[in-house]
């Protein structure tokens, strides 16, 4: 409806991998008579936005990378550069899931796949 909201305070918390994000904390002014009210959110009180601006920061970044030249440039060499190659490998050769568990594993048998990979291509 066009409110403006009020900055109330940082938050700090800690994500499951255990990175630290502070978001920026903003509530409406009066949420009782608006006729958005419970379409807009489920809260009894007034609404509160959490803003990470760490995080918006780097999504602009990002888009801005990819919307740039190099960026549109790179686009448009991934489809028929890498993406045929994992194409390849679970359709024709049937890697559909890991068999190992733990990040130290999957790497190693995913080196294993892209050495049987890079072997293929050089023998045709």
């Amino acid at each position: 409806m066009g409110q403006k909201m009020d900055y109330i305070g940082d938050r700090t918390r800690k994500t499951t991998t255990g990175f630290e994000q502070t978001v920026r904390l903003y509530k409406a002014k009066n949420c009782q008579n608006c006729p958005l009210n419970g379409a807009c959110h489920k809260s009894q009180s007034d609404r509160i936005i959490q803003v990470n601006v760490n995080l918006e920061r780097q999504k602009q970044q990002a888009d801005q990378l990819l919307k740039s030249e190099e960026g549109i440039a790179r686009r448009k060499k991934r489809c028929f550069d890498v993406e045929p190659v994992f194409g390849n490998i679970k359709n024709n050769h049937g890697f559909r899931r890991f068999m190992l568990r733990g990040t130290q594993k999957v790497e190693i048998e995913w080196g294993l796949i892209a050495i049987a990979q890079n072997l293929r291509k050089r023998a045709a």
